[in-house]
This record gives structure tokens, C-alpha cells and sequence, in this order.
């Protein structure tokens, strides 16, 4: 079971937040406690200088990316492409999170004090990664934080086609394994290559209302 960091300094308010505000504050601190404090609230951190460097901003966006847990698209090319790759959780969290910080990366946000906080976060058994891996080699991943029934992706990256995706589907099964309705799946923002697997946006109103169940419900079992 995830070893509990105790409270934070900071408490997170987002149901104050104005209609489609997607920025809520600055500053605060990426401690296990206030990182799983703004998670339950509903927020996030991102830095909002160049590549993610301070200040830190919490972000809820309004609308909201999720991913029904029984919507995953997996087409028929998807669905060959998972044949190549041999998958594996919580094996290689750090070197996932490296792929996902690449600074070759477009929209690269992830900075060093994000990898240690998230680190930290994993070590405390929060924090779990999905690794797709060809012929020994990682080809791509994801890693997000889990709370409850609530899993919030962070980040996800391929060095192969089709590697990312391939996470996604899996994490996607093994949050559906026990069918529990309460699961919740956050992808933050809605972009077009998740919205080839299903996912959607929703009114944060809708959002605070799904992660509220989803927080009463258990930990899938990989992570019990």
C-alpha cells in the first residue's frame, strides 16, 4: 500500500476557479503531500516558464480530458501493433519518466525538480508507470499518479509508432479489470491523438463530480 506523506501547507480550491480558467495559482512547493493534495482537489503542477522551469502553476483545465475506462478505441492496426511489444508495470519508472522529459521533445515541460518529485511520488507507491518495450529496449511509456480509483496520466512518450498508445490501452485494462464504475481515467487536456482512443473533454463541474467517486473507490490490484 502507498505510504501516506501526511497533510500539506497548501490547500487547493479549484471549485473556486472562474468557467473555462484553466490556470489557478502559482508558487506553493512539489511535496508528496501537496502534489496529492492538488490531485484530490481536482489540480496539477506545470511550470510555466520555458520547458516547465519555475514558477510552478497548478492548472485545472476547464474543459477536462478523460478517458472512459470502457470507451478505449483499439483499431484493427492498434491491435496488430500490440503483438511487437512485450508491456511491464512499474519496471523502469525512471527511465520512463526521462523519455517523457526529452528535451528533443515538442512541448517539453518536464523539468529535473518535476522527475525527483515524481520519483519520490513512486517510491511512496503513488506514482506507477506502464512500459512498452521491443526486443529488450524501451520503445515508449506513460506514468501517472494513482489515488483510489482515480488515475491521473502525467505523461507519456514512444520511440517506436504506436508504443504510446499500446500503454494507454493496457493501463486502460487494468483499470477495468474489476469492472468497478467509479474508476476515473484524467488525461488533463483533450488532444487529437488521445481522442483517437476514446478519450473526451467534460465540464471541470462534471470532472470535481467523477473524481469524487472515483477517490472513494479502491486501488486496482497491481497497485494494492
Amino acid at each position: 500500500m502507498p505510504i501516506d506523506p501526511g497533510g500539506s501547507r497548501f490547500a487547493f480550491h479549484v471549485e473556486r476557479a472562474q468557467p473555462g480558467e484553466d490556470l489557478l495559482g502559482v508558487g506553493a512547493d512539489l511535496t508528496p503531500a501537496t502534489l496529492l493534495a492538488a490531485y484530490r482537489a481536482g489540480a496539477f503542477p506545470m511550470g510555466l516558464g520555458r520547458g516547465g522551469r519555475p514558477p510552478i502553476g497548478w492548472w485545472s483545465p476547464d474543459p477536462r480530458g478523460i478517458l472512459p475506462i470502457g470507451s478505449v478505441r483499439v483499431s484493427r492496426s492498434l491491435r496488430r501493433a500490440r503483438g511487437r511489444f512485450e508491456v511491464s508495470v512499474d519496471r523502469a519508472f525512471a527511465q520512463v519518466v526521462a523519455g517523457c522529459a526529452d528535451p528533443g521533445r515538442d512541448g517539453r515541460w518536464i523539468t529535473a525538480p518535476i522527475s525527483r518529485a515524481y520519483e519520490e511520488l513512486h517510491r511512496l507507491g503513488w506514482a506507477h508507470s506502464v512500459e512498452v518495450w521491443r526486443e529488450g529496449r524501451l520503445a515508449g511509456g506513460l506514468y501517472g499518479i494513482a489515488i483510489g480509483g482515480l488515475f491521473a496520466g502525467e505523461s507519456m512518450f514512444h520511440r517506436e509508432t504506436d508504443a504510446s498508445k499500446v500503454a494507454l490501452v493496457h493501463l486502460g485494462e487494468l483499470l477495468r479489470a474489476d469492472a468497478d464504475p467509479r474508476r476515473l481515467l484524467d488525461v488533463q487536456w483533450l488532444t487529437p491523438h488521445l481522442a483517437t482512443l476514446g478519450a473526451i473533454a467534460v465540464p471541470r463541474a462534471d470532472y470535481l463530480g467523477l473524481l469524487g467517486e472515483a477517490l472513494s473507490a479502491p486501488l486496482p490490484a497491481p497497485w494494492v
